[in-house]
């Protein structure tokens, strides 16, 4: 899928909607590893960005988002809209990061 027809919007500019195949989503559920949570913890003691956490993170965003990617076309779809994040603390230590929005086919 060409990532450019991919949006947060209600619609892809220059682009016409001929169908909406409905939602997609892609979830992935990380936890953190002992030295990522001393890492981390080490990181606090100083302030500003943690650099561990951020990476964590970010890697489990990309993977949500590529599984969404993955339904999309798996249900015949060229695009995607009103694409969103969710994530939720499972356990302590555990995260479900969710992507989701509407497949549709663009022309």
């Amino acid at each position: 899928m060409d990532h450019d027809n991919v949006t947060t919007a209600l619609e892809l500019p220059d682009k016409k909607i001929v169908e909406s195949l409905g939602m997609v989503r892609g979830i992935t559920v990380r936890s953190r590893s002992v030295f990522g949570n001393l890492g981390g913890a080490f990181q606090t003691i100083f302030g500003g960005n943690i650099t561990l956490f951020t990476s964590l993170c970010e890697k489990a965003r990309v993977e949500a988002y590529d599984l969404m990617i993955k339904h999309a076309e798996k249900i015949g779809a060229n695009g995607i809209i009103m694409v969103r994040y969710d994530a939720n603390e499972v356990m302590n230590g555990v995260t479900e990061v969710l992507c989701y929005g509407t497949a549709v086919v663009v022309k």
